[in-house]
């Protein structure tokens, strides 16, 4: 009768204590879930921040000024639109980074016109890309940009 009484205690105490440990591993886990996003926000930023800086660079030394920027992709990232979100010439870089509460946009402005498709679904690495000034953008003849294009 003791045995019992005793393995029944211990299995009483170590209900209350999962009982009480199991909300503190849900929290943890969600705190790094968000964490993980903040991070690859940043990282998104600063690859935005990058490209942005390069086509300002090319596109105020005009036509044919070309140039290779490496950028590392942070985890995450849907897509990657290049002057507006369907791929016009327009003035933004605008990474979509996907996360618990929905997409998170992270955008960069650029006072030259820019254009270009990067694409969807960007696995995590480093990347190459083509950075050039237009006198005739690929994808609106009548305007200038700077083009970025991926490197294959």
């Amino acid at each position: 009768m003791a045995k019992s009484q005793s393995s029944f205690e211990l299995l009483i105490t170590m209900t209350f204590g999962l009982a009480i440990l199991l909300p503190v591993v849900v929290i943890a886990f969600l705190q790094l879930s968000n964490s993980n996003t903040s991070l690859s926000s940043a990282e998104a930023q600063a690859a935005s921040s990058k490209l942005t800086n390069v086509a300002i660079l090319v596109g105020t030394e005009g036509p044919p000024a070309k140039q290779l920027v490496q950028i590392n992709m942070p985890p995450g990232v849907q897509y990657i639109y290049v002057g507006t979100d369907k791929n016009l010439v327009g003035h933004e870089i605008i990474f979509v980074i996907r996360s618990p509460s929905g997409p998170s946009y992270i955008t960069s402005y650029s006072p030259v016109n820019v254009s270009g498709d990067l694409g969807g679904e960007v696995n995590p690495g480093t990347y190459l890309f083509n950075v050039s000034a237009e006198s005739s953008c690929p994808t609106q003849p009548e305007l200038p940009c700077v083009y970025i294009s991926p490197v294959i």
